[in-house]
């Protein structure tokens, strides 16, 4: 039973490790998103004021990309 503990608590180390080594390395701050959940494809009432930038930088493709196919 303690060898399972051990190993278990092992296992969330590492994973601890290389989530903290992926956030050292990217250099950027945790932050929220607006719209993420659009990014899997799910549909979502956004509920921020204004959106954020990568919302609005996908907004702009997908204007761009309706914009080709009319034409």
């Amino acid at each position: 039973m303690l060898t399972v503990f051990i190993a278990t608590f092992a296992i969330f180390l590492l994973v601890i490790f290389g989530m903290s080594l992926g956030f050292i390395v990217k250099r950027k701050s945790i932050q929220g998103s607006c719209g993420g959940i659009a990014a899997l494809g799910m549909e979502k009432v956004c509920n921020c004021p204004e959106p954020c930038d990568a919302r609005k930088k996908r907004m702009a493709r997908e204007a761009k990309r309706q914009k080709l196919r009319i034409l």
